[in-house]
């Protein structure tokens, strides 16, 4: 299977379980990995063969901060981007990569790394 990744993609979202951290945004950091449907694109050389990570970045950002409600958890970030990327881009298979930053004394990223769908 080929896999197209997005690393580091970041956002400011308001997120989080306390009070204080909703006040303002904060940086959240997305990284990707979407199984293609099949491995066309490196002998056509055309976008139509693959999944267009432009689109995919574009409509990640578009749903998480344009949002109605604001989500609390990473774990609730994790799941929204995969369900976007799995039925919205046909991707067979996913794993998602949500951090943040600095929220704990001590810990300087906190997260949460999940993986749907199955590889051909």
């Amino acid at each position: 299977m080929d896999i197209l990744y997005l690393r580091d993609f970041r956002l400011e979202l308001i997120i989080g379980v306390y009070e204080w951290e909703r006040k303002v945004p904060q940086p959240v950091r997305i990284d990707l990995e979407i199984g293609l449907p099949h491995s066309r694109a490196g002998s056509s050389d055309d976008v139509a063969d693959t999944i267009d990570y432009g689109a995919v970045a574009g409509r990640i950002a578009e749903a998480l901060c344009q949002a109605p409600r604001p989500l609390a958890l990473v774990e609730a970030v994790a799941e929204r981007v995969a369900a976007i990327v799995r039925e919205e881009f046909g991707a067979p298979w996913v794993r998602v990569s949500v951090t943040k930053f600095a929220i704990v004394p001590g810990v300087r990223e906190l997260g949460v790394t999940i993986e749907r769908g199955a590889r051909p």
